[in-house]
């Protein structure tokens, strides 16, 4: 009997380290749940953004306004008989180079 009583606490004990102290124990549960709270945050994150692309894909395929919104923005092009001011800063035409600057 107190063979049988010695051996249910070394089972008890190796389970106990099993379970607090091994690397697959709760501190691995806890790196675990940890990643799939990160996992879950990164893939909201993903599902949001292709809402958006989803609205930008279906907007480009039916509406005319968001072609002619990409087009005047990424292409630079106007309607017919629309006139293009461009205004250039004074600082940003001068150059920059001092080769090409005139010597004085």
């Amino acid at each position: 009997m107190k063979v049988f009583i010695l051996l249910l606490f070394v089972l008890f004990v190796w389970l106990q380290y099993q379970l607090w102290i091994d690397k697959d124990g709760l501190r691995k549960l806890q790196h675990l749940k940890q990643d799939v709270a990160a996992q879950i945050d990164t893939n909201q994150e993903i599902i949001e953004r292709n809402k958006v692309l989803a609205a930008e894909v279906e907007d480009l395929k039916s509406g005319q306004a968001a072609i002619e919104e990409r087009a005047r923005k990424d292409l630079g092009m106007i309607r017919q008989g629309e006139v293009f001011f461009q205004i250039i800063d004074k600082q940003s035409s001068a150059p920059t180079d001092p080769q090409t600057t005139p010597q004085e």
